[in-house]
């Protein structure tokens, strides 16, 4: 398979944050998510079990073979100002786990006007 990949972006805490997985096979064709959810898990570290993890939102479209990944404001405004790192992951149900993308997030705070 040609993934996983890597992605690494930057945000504004608060905002809304989306972007889109088109997973293809070695051969370069599309991989088929028949069958397939996904998760989306945003961590202050990576393997460790003592880290702090944040759920964003997963949605597989099957008729497209598409992944679209979604940072809601009510996920990002909980996220402190700093590094990140993530992972999205499809799983057929049947002890089959993929990860699609990995990366790292750098989010930082929104300027506000002080008087």
């Amino acid at each position: 398979m040609a993934f996983p990949g890597t992605y690494n972006f930057n945000y504004y805490k608060g905002d809304t944050n989306q972007f889109v997985i088109r997973p293809k096979n070695s051969d370069g064709s599309a991989f088929a998510l028949t069958g397939y959810s996904a998760d989306y898990t945003i961590a202050t570290a990576r393997g460790s079990t003592s880290v702090t993890q944040f759920e964003a939102q997963a949605v597989v479209n099957a008729t497209s073979n598409i992944v679209t990944c979604t940072i809601l404001p009510g996920v990002g405004s909980t996220l402190t100002a700093g590094s990140y790192v993530y992972d999205v992951q499809i799983d057929s149900g049947a002890s089959l786990v993929y990860t699609l993308l990995t990366g790292t997030i750098t989010v930082t705070d929104h300027i506000t006007g002080a008087v």
